[in-house]
């Protein structure tokens, strides 16, 4: 038998690119959004740049002056333009493949409330810090931006998603990547990452697994189309 020709197959990996992209809208919205911040970064002069990372932080300061923006437009920038590729990859990987299986509103559920918990709880964290005087009150203007909370929260809910024996191979890798910082000279990062990865692991309730309406053992690979 011979092979297809080249147009089929590349009418094939379009069709399979565009399916993939419209089962996860939210993934690739966010994605989209943070690629247009990072080349606003990029392109500004380092005056402008400090200005706008600050700006859009979810610092005290920021949370103080403005709670909610701060909280909410946070998740859309990320502070080194140059990381964007890898936040892509882990994108595909972690964000995309959650979405598709657990459904866009569970999925923003998820990493939106581990965002928003991860956040708070990190940034009091710092004032209590500063209250004890263990940090300079300069950390109240920390710059914390950034997705990976939401990052976080996902990968503890993908634990649910793999199959076994996968499953408990991928579960030591991501509490030895997330529990080493934490309890090697952690920062309010690494907690608020713990905070995050150890609310995806409580969203078990919002899985398809949960609701009995099929096993992760029988689901198709991540990336895998589902009938």
């Amino acid at each position: 038998m011979s092979p297809p020709p080249v147009g089929v197959l590349l009418r094939r990996a379009r069709d399979g690119v565009l399916d993939w992209v419209r089962s996860t809208p939210g993934t690739h919205i966010w994605l989209l959004i943070i690629g247009i911040t990072s080349l606003v970064i990029a392109s500004a002069s380092a005056g402008l740049e400090q200005f706008l990372l600050h700006r859009n932080s979810s610092n005290i300061h920021e949370l103080n002056e403005h709670p909610i923006p701060a909280l909410l437009i946070s998740g859309f920038w990320i502070e080194r333009p140059g990381s964007f590729l890898l936040y892509a990859v882990m994108f595909e990987l972690v964000h995309a493949n959650v979405e598709r299986w657990m459904g866009s509103w569970r999925w923003l559920l998820t990493v939106g409330a581990a965002h928003v918990a991860a956040t708070l709880a990190s940034q009091e964290l710092v004032l209590l810090a500063i209250e004890g005087h263990q940090l300079p009150r300069s950390m109240t203007h920390v710059v914390d931006i950034g997705v990976s909370y939401g990052l976080a929260a996902a990968a503890g809910v993908l634990t649910y998603r793999l199959p076994s024996p996968w499953r408990y191979g991928y579960l030591v890798g991501v509490l030895l990547f997330f529990g080493i910082p934490l309890l090697t000279g952690a920062t309010f990062t690494d907690f608020g990452h713990a905070i995050a990865l150890t609310m995806g692991f409580a969203c078990w309730p919002l899985t398809p697994a949960a609701r009995g309406q099929a096993p992760a053992e029988e689901l198709p690979p991540p990336g895998a189309r589902q009938e």
